[in-house]
């Protein structure tokens, strides 16, 4: 059975970082990219960042560029985004998502996925 689950998220001030995990259960790694994607009430759905299954090549959201790392641990079927500086903006729900024989940048672009994880919280506020 495919799975995803999410860990991290939370409440942060300005400023502040915050580290989410995703472990993909159920299928490997290599052969699917893994993106996260976030929603904030009342706006479209958004891709963060996103990591290619073959060979691990990262594509980042603007928002994301310069201030989240993604980031994977193949031993553990398991992918990370570092958030750091983080902004009021910032605020969503962001979910996991894997995608089969897929690339980042085209996951991230279409929002595509075969597989979502539950959805965390993140809160950015003083």
């Amino acid at each position: 059975q495919v799975q995803l689950v999410q860990s991290g998220g939370g409440l942060v001030q300005p400023g502040g970082s915050l580290r989410l995990s995703c472990a993909a259960s159920g299928f490997s790694l290599p052969y699917y990219a893994i993106g996260w994607f976030r929603q904030a009430p009342g706006k479209e759905r958004e891709g963060v960042a996103c990591i290619s299954g073959h060979d691990g090549s990262t594509y980042y959201g603007e928002s994301a560029k310069g201030r989240f790392t993604l980031s994977r641990d193949g031993t553990k079927d398991t992918v990370f985004l570092q958030m750091d500086s983080l902004k009021p903006e910032d605020t969503a729900i962001y979910y996991c998502a894997a995608e089969r024989l897929s690339l980042g940048e085209a996951m991230c672009a279409t929002g595509m996925a075969d597989y979502w994880g539950p959805g965390t919280q993140v809160t950015v506020s003083p």
